[in-house]
């Protein structure tokens, strides 16, 4: 929710604190900026003190994060000294974020067997985007920003004292790929080079393209949906739209999204078992197209047309979100570290998409004044970019057929090990 919180009242927190757009736009860029530095440190986190301990640093983080943003609010303060706890506040944020994110496909992985690891990622992976959504809807309905950074206070701390429910890992492992130990962000990153430490993470040539393929297509689609919540007001206000049709709009993308990921994990797990590649070598292309459209798309009068648009681009993008990092697993076999730097990549990039695009912010004599034609031009053309790179993809789910293999191996023993004590019982009368 702290993501995209500022991004619909991006114009009126601007007014109320008296501080630049850009520097709204910061208190959204930070997430993005330090998600990669605490991103990397997780795999060594969850290696040492396990998933619960990683979640518990991550609600002590969010707790500081609402009441440091509240105490900004205090109207004693001068602009910059407001700024300075708003920020501070996101920074905490910031570090909390990745803490959960990219758990997904390792909690995944350590609890649910081959038939729900791709459920479980999808309700981990669209945690983030629900946030967002609710994020967008909320955070315009009251008319004081600083009500609403209350509001948002108040959620997160009811919310947090939920990590004492969560568990390290069950007694048995559900799958052989659970049973074995985290790998860690170095090994994979040698095994990237060619230079494997051990067996487990060797990866083979065409592996370690397919990973790179997979970082290329994810991170560019993370990077267009979170540059764009960031920037959804500054979009949309110039060619007509107001803040509350805005906030609709990147909701109505979100909400669309997550729909479609609710219903299509399931069928990953079940149904399209080894499909995984080839959904994505389809998704990802016309979602690159549908965020091209967008150039044309936002102009006035257009409100029924926009929300076709960011429902189509939701549902192709959120739908790939826990696909992609359960493919990224498939392929190196490292959940952990897999994770973070498909999501690190996405945060990288998202803080390029809005930077760029701040500077492609048309000045107050463009036609209309403060238009981002420009910007979304530049996003348009990245997305198809990325979402064409899915078609050099193979994508074979390597975890997964050693994780059949090992059941199957299992319970081939524990059949024989039946019938050879059905033999050996005494005859009874």
């Amino acid at each position: 929710m702290a993501w995209t919180w500022f991004g619909p009242i991006s114009n009126k927190t601007a007014a109320e604190f008296n501080i630049t757009l850009d520097q709204v736009n910061w208190l959204g860029n930070v997430m993005a900026v330090l998600y990669l530095p605490t991103a990397l440190l997780i795999p060594g986190i969850v290696s040492r003190w396990g998933i619960r301990r990683c979640t518990e640093i991550g609600g002590v983080a969010l707790i500081l994060a609402s009441w440091l943003r509240y105490a900004g609010t205090a109207k004693s303060l001068s602009p910059a000294g407001a700024y300075a706890l708003l920020f501070i506040g996101q920074v905490f944020a910031a570090i909390a974020q990745p803490m959960y994110q990219c758990l997904g496909t390792k909690y995944s992985e350590t609890w649910f067997d081959t038939k729900g690891r791709t459920t479980a990622t999808m309700i981990v992976a669209i945690a983030n985007p629900v946030g967002g959504a609710v994020g967008q809807l909320v955070s315009p309905i009251v008319d004081s920003t600083r009500t609403s950074i209350l509001i948002l206070g108040i959620a997160t701390t009811v919310i947090v004292p939920c990590v004492f429910l969560i568990g390290n890992k069950p007694p048995t492992p559900p799958t052989y790929a659970a049973s074995k130990p985290p790998g860690s962000l170095w090994a994979l990153l040698l095994a990237m080079a060619g230079r494997a430490p051990t067996r487990e993470s060797f990866m083979s040539v065409r592996e370690r393209i397919d990973f790179g393929v997979i970082i290329v297509v994810f991170g560019f689609l993370v990077a267009a949906i979170a540059s764009f919540s960031i920037l959804t007001n500054q979009i949309f206000e110039p060619v007509g739209y107001n803040e509350e049709t805005s906030g609709l709009l990147g909701a109505c993308l979100l909400l669309a999204g997550i729909v479609a990921a609710i219903i299509t994990a399931p069928l990953f797990d079940r149904v399209f078992t080894y499909h995984l590649a080839l959904s994505v070598k389809i998704c990802a292309p016309i979602t690159g197209i549908v965020w091209l459209s967008l150039i044309w798309a936002v102009k006035p009068n257009n409100t029924a047309g926009l929300f076709v648009v960011m429902a189509i681009i939701g549902i192709g993008s959120l739908t790939m979100l826990p696909v992609a990092l359960e493919l990224a697993c498939e392929t190196t076999r490292n959940a952990d570290a897999s994770s973070a730097i498909l999501w690190s990549a996405g945060n990288t990039l998202s803080i390029m998409f809005v930077l760029a695009q701040q500077e492609l912010r048309a000045g107050p004599d463009g036609r209309p004044p403060l238009n981002m034609k420009k910007a979304l031009i530049l996003n348009g053309v990245f997305c198809m970019v990325g979402g064409f790179a899915a078609v050099l993809l193979k994508g074979e789910q390597t975890r997964k057929k050693q994780d059949e293999e090992k059941q199957e191996q299992s319970e081939a023993i524990a059949t024989a090990n039946t019938e050879n004590n059905a033999e050996s019982a005494p005859q009874t009368a």
